[in-house]
C-alpha cells in the first residue's frame, strides 16, 4: 500500500514538473508553429533554419495567458496518471496472486538460458496487459487533456472543467468520443514495451559481462537506451493518437488549416506518410537542446523505476 501511494506522488510530482513540456509537445504535433523560424546550428555544427526550441513556445504561451496557463489541461491529466497508475499496480497484483508457488528445478546451463528468456516473456505479457487496461480505462482522461490543450489554438473555452468536459463529448459524440485514437495508442504502446524488453533482453545476455560489479546498473540504463529508441520507433503511433484524439471536435485545432478531417486513424496515418510528416524520431520542431534535454529526463525516469 505504501509502495503505490509513493508511486502515485512521485508520477504526480513528475506530472506536474512536465505538464509545460506535454502541453507545447502537443500543439507542436497538431501543426501549432505561432514563432518563425531561426538560424541554428545542428549536431554538426552546420547553420540550418530551425523552428524556436520547446522554451521558446512555452515562453509564448506564458505571455499569453500567464505562467498558470502552461498547466492548462493538468487536472485531467492528474486523475489520469492516479487511476492508471493504480490500475495497472492492481493487475499486476493480480497476477503475482495468482503465481504464488513458482518452480525452483535445478535445469543445466541450457535450461537457465531459456527459463531466463521465458521469463522475460512471462514479465512483458503482464506488463503489456497492465498497461493496456491502464490505457483503456485512463484513455477519457486523456482525451480531456489533449482538447483542453489545443483549444488555445483557437481560444475556445469548450473544454475548461472536468464535469463540463465530460458531458460536452457525451452529448456531441457519445461513448465512442471518450477513446478517439485509443487504438494506435494501445498499438504503440505494446509494440514499444516488447521492442524495449526484447532489445534490453538481447543486450543483457548477449553484450553485457555478467561479472562486473555494477551489472545491475548497467542493466537499468540498458533498459532506459532501449526503452529511448523503442519510443523513437513508435512515435508515429502516439502522433496518429493525439491527431485522432482532437479531430473534428469542434475546435480550430482539430479542423483545416490545422489538420484535416480524418475518416479513421489508418487514414490518419497514410495521409501523414504521404505529406512526409510521419517520421520515426523525436517528435517535430525540437532544437538539439530540447532533444538533449527530453533524452535525459527520459533515462532518468526510467532508472528511477517511475512506473509507465
Amino acid at each position: 500500500m505504501a509502495d503505490a501511494a509513493s508511486q502515485v506522488l512521485l508520477g504526480s510530482g513528475l506530472t506536474i514538473l512536465s505538464q509545460p513540456l506535454m502541453y507545447v509537445k502537443v500543439l507542436i504535433q497538431v501543426g501549432y508553429e505561432p514563432l518563425p523560424p531561426t538560424i541554428g546550428r545542428n549536431i554538426f555544427g552546420r547553420q540550418v533554419c530551425q523552428l524556436p526550441g520547446l522554451f521558446c513556445y512555452a515562453q509564448h504561451i506564458a505571455s499569453i495567458d500567464g505562467k498558470r496557463g502552461l498547466f492548462t489541461g493538468l487536472t485531467p491529466r492528474l486523475c489520469s496518471g492516479v487511476l492508471g497508475t493504480v490500475v495497472h499496480g492492481k493487475v499486476l497484483q493480480h497476477y503475482q496472486e495468482c503465481d504464488k508457488v513458482e518452480e525452483t528445478g535445478s535445469g543445466n546451463v541450457q535450461k537457465e538460458v531459456s527459463s531466463s528468456f521465458d521469463r522475460v516473456i512471462k514479465e512483458t505479457t503482464r506488463e503489456m496487459m497492465a498497461r493496456s487496461a491502464a490505457t483503456l480505462i485512463t484513455h477519457p482522461f486523456h482525451v480531456i487533456t489533449l482538447r483542453s490543450m489545443v483549444q488555445f489554438i483557437g481560444r475556445e473555452s469548450k473544454y475548461c472543467g472536468l464535469c463540463d468536459s465530460i458531458v460536452t463529448i457525451y452529448r456531441e459524440e457519445g461513448i465512442l468520443g471518450f477513446f478517439a485514437g485509443l487504438i494506435p495508442r494501445l498499438l504503440g504502446d505494446i509494440i514499444s514495451l516488447w521492442l524495449c524488453n526484447s532489445l534490453a533482453y538481447l543486450v543483457n545476455t548477449y553484450a553485457l559481462d555478467s561479472g562486473v560489479s555494477t551489472m545491475n546498473e548497467m542493466k537499468s540504463y540498458s533498459q532506459a537506451v532501449t526503452g529511448f529508441f523503442a519510443s523513437m520507433l513508435t512515435y508515429p503511433f502516439v502522433l496518429v493518437s493525439n491527431l485522432m484524439a482532437v479531430n473534428n471536435c469542434g475546435l480550430a485545432g482539430g479542423s483545416p488549416p490545422y489538420s484535416p478531417i480524418y475518416t479513421s486513424w489508418i487514414d490518419c496515418w497514410c495521409m501523414l506518410q504521404k505529406e512526409v510528416l510521419l517520421c520515426f524520431s523525436l517528435p517535430p520542431a525540437l532544437s538539439p537542446c530540447s532533444s538533449y534535454f527530453i533524452l535525459v529526463l527520459f533515462v532518468f525516469l526510467n532508472v528511477s523505476g517511475t512506473p509507465g
